[in-house]
């Protein structure tokens, strides 16, 4: 049998009640459910942890006492955004580790194996499906759940893991459906692009049955996922011509979730005249627009959200990365690849204005200006 084999085409299928079996167990019988790395039958060290210093951010006085809402506690390395900015010191990152597991079913998006799951992405349908149309002898799933829904971590998470995925087995991601498109149009709008000039082919399913698979533990920021992301952005900028500029704006618009900066272009078009900045508006940009608007800058400035990496990825060490915080909302993931990839974090909180914010354009110059020459 090839590694991947389409059953349907022979005219076979097989049918599967692992998603209700699970549902049983766990909600009827409560016995409790199991993480899929748990069953695993071999796991092995791909990249060893380290420990790092995550410095403080750029900012001015008094912008943090601005904050009414924060966000984003859970996101690795689990500290409160307030002591990411102030700087929390030595920080320790785990290793990127492998896990071979047999007997695996992927339905509607979500694995199962016995009494573990693993939600990769939103089922289509109200109930799971029993029909699988797909085997395949030893596949490796790079897709994560944070991947699934947010085109940031898509790119600086997923994309980066394919590489390793490539090496253990057939690279699978979990395919959108239909009925999920409308949330996220950003990654269908640039995802191929990106593909394309990463030379990345995975094959995209929602049910599968694996003889063989390997996932990945793959979200800490160690140096072996610093060099993933740097390769990555160097294979973007070898498509194209690469000059040395002040910097980019990178517009969101009403974009994804709604952080709707009231004042955004007139900042961007001030940056632009008073500073060289370059404006790019990726959602009627293609990649080959986004990737050279980007390339050579020294600082990247925006509001905070996915769109973001469009221009974080391709920004150099040494260079620095300005986020516009919504008061209600403040976030600071950005900081954690910032931190390791030895880039500069600033950020300017705005204030409050009905359903949106508004930032002090002078704030905007003053941080810019804290930055390291």
């Amino acid at each position: 049998m090839s590694k991947f084999n389409a059953l349907t085409s022979g005219g076979q299928s097989r049918w599967s009640l692992a998603a209700y079996k699970h549902i049983l167990k766990t909600r009827l019988i409560r016995k409790p459910s199991l993480t899929l790395q748990s069953l695993a039958v071999k796991t092995w060290e791909i990249a060893p942890g380290e420990i790092s210093i995550a410095p403080p951010a750029f900012f001015l006085p008094n912008q943090l006492e601005r904050v009414t809402g924060w966000a984003g506690e859970l996101f690795y390395p689990y500290e409160h955004p307030r002591r990411t900015m102030e700087g929390v010191g030595s920080v320790e990152h785990g290793s990127t580790r492998g896990y071979l597991l047999k007997d695996v079913w992927l339905i509607d998006g979500t694995l199962y194996k016995g009494n573990a799951k693993s939600s990769l992405s939103p089922r289509s349908g109200w109930l799971p499906k029993i029909r699988v149309e797909n085997e395949i002898d030893r596949g490796a799933m790079f897709c994560t759940a944070g991947g699934n829904k947010w085109f940031g971590s898509w790119l600086m998470d997923d994309c980066i893991t394919y590489p390793i995925a490539c090496e253990e087995g057939v690279p699978v991601t979990t395919a959108v459906s239909a009925n999920l498109v409308s949330t996220v149009t950003t990654c269908i709008l640039h995802a191929p692009g990106y593909e394309d000039w990463l030379g990345m082919t995975p094959v995209r399913l929602r049910d599968a049955f694996f003889r063989e698979l390997v996932i990945f533990d793959d979200l800490s920021q160690n140096r072996h996922k610093h060099l993933r992301f740097r390769a990555m952005g160097e294979k973007l900028l070898s498509h194209v011509k690469v000059c040395d500029h002040p910097g980019v704006f990178v517009l969101r618009g009403g974009t994804g979730e709604l952080r709707l900066l009231r004042n955004e272009l007139e900042l961007a078009e001030r940056l632009r005249d008073r500073r060289g900045f370059r404006i790019i508006d990726p959602a009627k940009s293609d990649v080959p627009t986004i990737v050279a608007a980007c390339a050579g800058a020294r600082t990247v400035v925006g509001i905070e959200g996915s769109h973001l990496i469009h221009g974080v990825n391709v920004l150099q060490p040494g260079g620095s990365l300005l986020v516009l915080q919504p008061p209600n909302r403040f976030l600071c993931f950005f900081k954690y690849l910032t931190d390791r990839d030895h880039q500069n974090f600033g950020f300017v909180v705005g204030t409050q204005e009905g359903n949106g914010f508004r930032i002090d354009p002078d704030e905007v110059e003053r941080t810019l200006d804290l930055f390291p020459a």
